[in-house]
């Protein structure tokens, strides 16, 4: 169930069950142009940039979840892949692929949650679940401003040619600590490389980005979803 972590660190204790135990927390759109290749000042200048510049988005990611160390041990790590695709203001889809099939896909009013091992679906609306989450930052906003009220930011130190910043809820009882990004310079404007959450459990999930392409064209029904004949749809 290692992808469903971040699916749901994403959107803030989406759900709760006997299979999701860590869920307590998880699912925004992630630059001042200085030179040709829009190269930002800082990664509070390259998340602007970015939110500014990418209505919409799509990418591949691969996904590592590590529980807190516990008794002196370092806490167990697990990979996964998918697809990220978003469309402002407010749609976005998460499709994990390996190693387990499951997908969260958000069309503006209702965020859907289909859990292919369950065979179940859960619908809940998008103003309940969002909020103050790194879902909020990648896809519901167009600028800083709008985003001021639930968070702090903060730009970090460059490292290995990626602008970073941070962000931190200013709920402190919410279920996220922290929420670290970072951007890639390109010819056509920052590209979102890294996501990296830390929930209030200790449990870090970070993900890594390739292939980013910005602004491409949906179809008008891309982000509609329409539960399987046969699965459970669950209203809570």
């Amino acid at each position: 169930m290692t992808g469903m972590i971040t699916l749901l660190s994403l959107v803030h204790g989406l759900l709760r069950s006997p299979r999701r135990t860590w869920v307590h927390g998880l699912l925004g759109g992630l630059m001042l142009s200085l030179c040709a290749c829009f190269a930002a000042a800082n990664g509070l200048d390259a998340l602007e940039q970015f939110m500014r510049q990418a209505k919409s988005g799509r990418a591949q990611f691969s996904q590592v979840v590590t529980s807190p160390t516990k008794d002196g041990k370092v806490g167990r790590s697990k990979t996964s892949t998918g697809t990220f695709e978003f469309d402002r203001p407010g749609r976005f889809r998460f499709v994990y692929l390996k190693p387990f099939a499951q997908t969260l896909v958000a069309d503006g009013q209702t965020l859907w949650m289909y859990d292919v091992d369950l065979n179940q679906v859960t619908a809940r609306k998008q103003s309940q679940v969002l909020g103050a989450t790194p879902a909020a930052i990648l896809t519901a906003a167009s600028d800083l401003k709008a985003l001021q009220a639930d968070f702090v930011f903060q730009a970090e130190q460059e490292q290995a040619g990626l602008q970073w910043m941070r962000a931190t809820p200013k709920t402190k009882d919410g279920q996220i600590q922290s929420v670290l990004a970072a951007f890639r310079s390109t010819d056509k404007g920052p590209a979102l490389a890294v996501l990296e959450v830390l929930d209030s459990f200790g449990q870090r999930s970070v993900m890594t980005f390739s292939g980013y392409e910005a602004n491409p064209v949906w179809a008008a029904d891309h982000f509609q979803f329409k539960p399987p004949v046969g699965v459970d749809v669950v209203r809570p």
